[in-house]
């Protein structure tokens, strides 16, 4: 439903219920009125009824009386008598018939002394006679004076009686008129009032033989019990019955009035109620849309502004807020919800874009960054992405506590922030320690020096108090074009270019699709390096490691080749860090220990009291069933723990320190020797690595093969060889690539070396034989 036909309904809500309300209280001031007509009416008929009953039995004494003398003359006829007391029939019967006619009596009948017929006029029947005689001469006989009205034939009769004597009583006169249209019409022309004469036969068959109501209305008279109100021919009659009889007979009078009649004149009043109702209404209806339009104008204003909210539209002022009303009141309330709405969307908006720790932007708004940066109105200017990761971020949570993490997370943020290059560089926090740079218009250049500057800011120790903190971390670089065709793309290809620079400790990568482990190719290698280890394609190769003390010892460091059977021999950085990343780095560790125990047990080598070192992994380290099942080959093929060197970088150890701690515990009970590989790229604390049961230090590679044109690199050598010893330590070189730096190790006191210098990685076989031409040369 659209505005406007919220703001008709309305309208027409508020009309309809005021119309309603008016017309509820017409019709009930109308049917009162009405009431009050009918009842009055009612009243004054019954008044008049009343009336008519006295007037009607009035005609009905004043015409037995008349009839009564016209009789009387005939009893004292002298001839009548004396035809009488002779018994001339003849003439009586002449005399009757010739007085009744004259009189106007329908049955004239002379009845001797015991009440018995004598003679009749040749009107009726004897039946008729005797009928009439029947009815009406036992209430004579008691009421001489009155008069009867008896039922012959279904005509109803008024008779009277009077005696005859000559002297003596001889006989009895009886006449009978009938109640005719004569009596009715005069009824009706002296009041005004309809009269009936309703008759019932003996079978209980009603009859209306007198009556001043036209036909119409005759059929509904067949009732006998009726009275009251009734209609008849279509016209409501007040009836009032009058009984013609003293109850021998089966006769009455119905006097009717009609209520139509007396309510007629009150009807032109009811038209003019009805006229002034009808014009109240239209006056009421225009009234009362004008002031329900004056109520919804305001509100459909007010629904136009909450759909403009809904829509997000928080700038547009509200109206009607200086009435002073409640309208004015609505709206100053819709007013302040508009503009704590805006306030509050507009905080949801920036906390939905905001990292809410360090205040600058989170993965979405950073998406949504790059998707601008990249999109069609870019063109081909290219775009830098770094994304950053902290090193042993959660080692530091864990010793310094949650709240120094979130300050440090501050600080870190800050710091990169001041290296952005201009306002177009975003730097956004992905999650956890995580943080990302955008570089729109950056190639791959200016990416990898925006990350050697961040690495270089990150060399100054953070400090909080009396405490500091050294950080580091792995940056990824992906570069579009080229890197990606969209902006998930992009972000996930410089994260993966991250975490292979936090795996090979190299500060900052540049993406390369052989990193990606989710690539065609990457998933195929991988697919394959599960079957390479059934199919028997991967080759242990060992460096030897020579000693520099003087002192007996014949060590090497195992290594992992692949040979592929189309791909020729895989380098290890295509498909090592693949492993790390899914898992089966640890299928790869037991597969290269399970072939250095078998290697040391074949007679040819044991002799040579040879000690491997390999490499353990994060994942390794945190496989609760390590130890037992290095145990168990060890057991297998009868070669001691103390046989091998198990190698640790200090991130592995850092990443679950605790966890960590456990299991190097474990397996040094075991007899192995424990060295930390990398030593010095890491940031383990020296309490911390006091308390770890390590036995060798290994020199990162880097700084031996500074040593020599980098003097700090030198100055680094010599401190970790010195700290080695002072921990009860041995120490391991790895990197020597030439004469120079071996004998300048030698210098040092470094125990052991390693390099290119001394001798490339050897399959086992050339590795014997390398071992056998070194020892003839000794």
């Amino acid at each position: 439903m659209n505005l406007r036909a919220l703001h008709r309904s309305l309208i027409l809500r508020l009309v309809g219920i005021s119309l309603l309300l008016l017309l509820i209280v017409q019709a009930a001031g109308f049917a009162v009125v009405q009431t009050f007509i009918v009842r009055n009416a009612r009243a004054q008929i019954e008044r008049s009824l009343d009336v008519d009953e006295r007037v009607w039995r009035w005609l009905l004494a004043q015409n037995a009386v008349r009839l009564q003398e016209a009789s009387a003359l005939l009893a004292a006829d002298y001839g009548f008598r004396s035809a009488v007391n002779s018994g001339d029939s003849a003439t009586i019967q002449s005399v009757l018939e010739n007085h009744g006619a004259r009189i106007g009596a329908a049955m004239t009948a002379l009845l001797d002394t015991r009440m018995h017929l004598q003679s009749t006029s040749p009107s009726r029947t004897a039946a008729d006679y005797q009928s009439a005689v029947d009815q009406a001469v036992p209430a004579l006989v008691a009421q001489p004076q009155g008069s009867q009205i008896a039922v012959v034939h279904g005509i109803p009769y008024q008779f009277v009686m009077v005696p005859m004597r000559a002297p003596l009583l001889v006989g009895w006169v009886l006449m009978g008129f009938p109640v005719n249209e004569t009596l009715v019409s005069e009824m009706q022309q002296l009041l005004s009032v309809d009269v009936a004469i309703q008759v019932r036969d003996a079978t209980g068959a009603v009859a209306v033989p007198v009556s001043t109501l036209p036909d119409r209305a005759l059929t509904d008279l067949r009732d006998f019990r009726m009275g009251g109100e009734q209609v008849l021919g279509g016209e409501t009659l007040l009836v009032r019955p009058v009984r013609l009889d003293s109850g021998t007979t089966s006769a009455r009078a119905l006097l009717l009035r009609s209520l139509d009649d007396v309510v007629a004149p009150y009807r032109q009043l009811q038209i003019l109620l009805g006229v002034i109702t009808v014009a109240g209404l239209v006056l009421f209806a225009l009234g009362s849309a004008f002031m329900a339009r004056r109520v919804t104008m305001p509100l459909r204003s007010l629904v136009s502004a909450t759909h403009r909210l809904s829509q997000g539209d928080y700038d547009a002022p509200i109206e009607h807020t200086r009435r002073h009303d409640e309208i004015g009141n609505l709206a100053r309330s819709f007013d302040r919800m508009r503009l704590d709405i805006a306030g509050q969307q507009g905080e949801i908006l920036r906390l939905a874009d905001t990292d809410r720790l360090t205040g600058v932007p989170n993965r979405e708004r950073f998406r949504r960054a790059i998707m601008e940066a990249i999109g069609p109105g870019n063109g081909q200017r290219p775009v830098a992405v770094l994304a950053l990761d902290l090193d042993r971020f959660k080692h530091v949570n864990g010793v310094l506590g949650y709240a120094l993490g979130d300050r440090l997370l501050q600080a870190v943020a800050e710091r990169i922030s001041g290296q952005a290059r201009s306002p177009q560089d975003v730097i956004a926090r992905l999650g956890g320690n995580e943080f990302a740079m955008l570089m729109p218009g950056a190639d791959e250049a200016a990416a990898r020096d925006m990350a050697q500057r961040i690495l270089r800011a990150f060399e100054t120790p953070m400090a909080f108090g009396d405490r500091t903190v050294d950080l580091s971390a792995g940056i990824g670089i992906a570069c579009w074009p080229g890197a990606a065709h969209d902006a998930d793309t992009l972000l996930s290809h410089a994260e993966i270019a991250m975490y292979a620079a936090k795996l090979r400790l190299s500060g900052a990568l540049l993406y390369e699709p052989s990193m990606d482990s989710s690539s065609a190719v990457s998933l195929s290698l991988l697919t394959e390096l599960r079957r390479a280890v059934d199919r028997n394609e991967l080759r242990l190769f060992l460096q030897p490691k020579v000693t520099l003390t003087g002192q007996p010892g014949h060590a090497a460091e195992a290594l992992v080749r692949w040979q592929h059977p189309e791909r020729g021999m895989v380098p290890p950085l295509q498909f090592i860090p693949f492993a790390e990343q899914t898992g089966f780095v640890r299928q790869l560790t037991l597969w290269m220990f399970e072939q250095a125990v078998i290697f040391l047990a074949q007679p040819r080598v044991q002799p040579l009291a040879l000690r491997i070192s390999i490499n353990l992994s994060t994942r390794d380290l945190l496989d609760p069933e390590l130890s037992n099942r290095l145990g168990a080959l060890l057991a297998r093929h009868g070669v001691s723990a103390e046989s091998f060197c198990l190698e640790i970088t200090e991130s592995a150890i850092m990443d679950e320190p605790l966890r960590a701690e456990a299991m190097l515990n474990l397996l040094s009970e075991q007899g192995f020797k424990l060295s930390i590989d990398d030593f010095g790229t890491g940031y383990s604390s020296l309490a911390y690595l006091k308390r770890l049961p390590v036995d060798e230090l290994k020199i990162d590679k880097s700084f031996v093969i500074g040593m020599a044109s980098d003097d700090g690199d030198e100055q680094i050598v010599r401190s970790t060889i010195d700290l080695a010893h002072n921990l009860g330590l041995s120490v391991v070189a790895e990197g020597v690539e030439t004469v120079s730096i071996l004998e300048r190790l030698r210098a040092l006191h470094c125990d052991d070396a390693q390099g290119y210098y001394i001798s490339r990685p050897l399959p086992m076989d050339d590795f014997l034989a390398w071992h056998a031409s070194a020892a003839e040369r000794k």
